[in-house]
């Protein structure tokens, strides 16, 4: 994509993109992001982690559903749970019954495809979507029976849709920071003055995206292990409360409310003439024009969408058998979750490390992060065909939720930043395209 200003005037304040009206052009005097402003973006990504709105309330909803379901082979009225079980689960669905899985699969399906189907223009977007996902997650307080699985259902799915729309937009205010920071600002004026190449400007404007990306990463992980580590402060001394599990999903909220108050930055106008609800897909289309001007983008996107789209339905997968084999159990998946957060943490930083020190590029460095990704289902594919081993046994779990923090942390760190220097000014949000970070921010999917 090429942006073009007549050679005959003075260079304008905004690059034009043209016959692109839903697009917001690039601005040169965009502000210099501020030390406040950077670290609110950080705080907000702590608290938004996805541990309740994704983790525990899957629990909840899975857990609610199985114990309304009955074993279709001794029909209706029998358990699911019971030690004569067959092992199936079906719940009323329609003019007849369903799987649980199925119904699982159905609820993060339908979820996935409509996350994030606005567009990140001015503050009220991601401030209404951070809203709607604070009021379901305080609303799970009320789901204490297993008759309101569908009630819990529908409060998942909002939740999940709204928490893959703050994603979405947080993700897109990104390369506008990034571009932004004094070190960035500094570097263009000395390629601009002739001061250094243009493999040197690359080089290290490079790695100051991926020091950003790194940093939010690595806090999103930090608010993790805190949370985690304030649950227990309630699972353990009420473990028997049939209700602590409710409990927990308001502790956790309640963490990223507080974290999550200090971030007001706002993203470009509503262009004039354009609504929230129809913007996002009119520039979708956009964009998608584009594909000629934008070859090495659209592969990308392509690629990426397989890839994420692999990776959440893993995830997705990993979690039905993790929520199973120990009996939806908060307390559990919590030790689990802090094992998985304790190593993304070290692993984002080690990466970070490896790639400033040697100065690899974000391509090579999400490669790297690829190889695993793809290793994962390939490990569960083997559990078709043996019970010794393919997710069926607990020490699996546990292997999995380190390897993941060790390896998928840094993935969805790279993956941002390589959409980043891939996207050109005035398309940031060109995440919505594949619903990236929804997808990435399944991220938190399995924890």
């Amino acid at each position: 994509m090429s942006y073009t200003v007549s050679e005959a005037d003075p260079p304008s304040p905004e690059l034009v993109v043209p016959d692109v009206p839903v697009i917001a052009p690039p601005s040169y005097n965009e502000p210099i992001v501020t030390r406040r402003e950077l670290w609110s973006y950080y705080l907000y990504y702590n608290g938004d982690n996805g541990v309740g709105p994704f983790t525990y309330s899957f629990i909840l909803f899975q857990a609610l559903t199985v114990a309304a379901g009955y074993d279709p082979v001794r029909g209706p009225g029998s358990s699911c749970l019971d030690d004569n079980a067959s092992g199936r689960c079906v719940v009323p669905w329609g003019n007849g019954t369903k799987a649980v899985t199925s119904v699982v699969l159905i609820a993060n399906g339908t979820s996935f495809a409509l996350s994030g189907r606005l567009w990140d223009v001015g503050k009220w977007p991601l401030l209404v979507t951070t809203l709607i996902c604070w009021a379901t997650q305080f609303a799970s307080v009320t789901l204490t029976s297993a008759s309101l699985w569908g009630v819990a259902m529908g409060l998942y799915m909002i939740s999940f849709i709204s928490y893959g729309a703050t994603l979405v937009f947080y993700a897109a205010a990104f390369p506008r920071l990034a571009r932004n920071t004094q070190h960035s600002r500094d570097l263009r004026e000395k390629f601009d003055h002739g001061e250094i190449p243009v493999e040197v400007y690359e080089r290290e404007e490079s790695l100051e995206k991926n020091r950003i990306s790194n940093i939010s990463t690595t806090h999103s992980n930090i608010g993790y292990i805190v949370t985690m580590a304030l649950n227990l402060s309630l699972l353990l001394p009420l473990r028997d409360n049939p209700k602590v599990d409710n409990y927990i999903i308001v502790l956790t909220n309640g963490y990223w409310v507080l974290t999550g108050i200090w971030w007001s930055s706002t993203g470009p106008k509503l262009p004039k003439g354009e609504k929230y609800l129809t913007i996002g897909w009119k520039q979708t289309w956009a964009a998608l024009k584009q594909y000629k001007e934008l070859p090495y983008t659209f592969t990308y996107l392509i690629a990426f969408f397989f890839l994420a789209d692999g990776l959440n339905t893993t995830g997705t997968l990993v979690a039905i058998c993790q929520n199973d084999k120990f009996s939806f159990s908060f307390l559990q998946v919590t030790y689990l979750g802090l094992a998985q957060a304790a190593t993304s943490t070290a692993s984002t930083l080690g990466f970070w490390y490896i790639q400033r020190h040697w100065k690899i590029s974000t391509k090579k460095m999400f490669g790297v992060t690829n190889v695993v990704t793809v290793l994962i289902p390939l490990w569960g594919m083997i559990g078709v065909w043996t019970p010794k081993f393919g997710f069926h046994n607990t020490w699996e779990f546990w292997a999995y939720n380190v390897v993941f923090g060790l390896f998928q942390a840094p993935y969805y760190a790279f993956s941002q930043t390589m959409m980043a220097e891939l996207s050109p000014p005035g398309f940031d949000n060109m995440v919505r395209l594949i619903n990236l970070f929804p997808i990435s921010s399944l991220k938190k999917d399995t924890r």
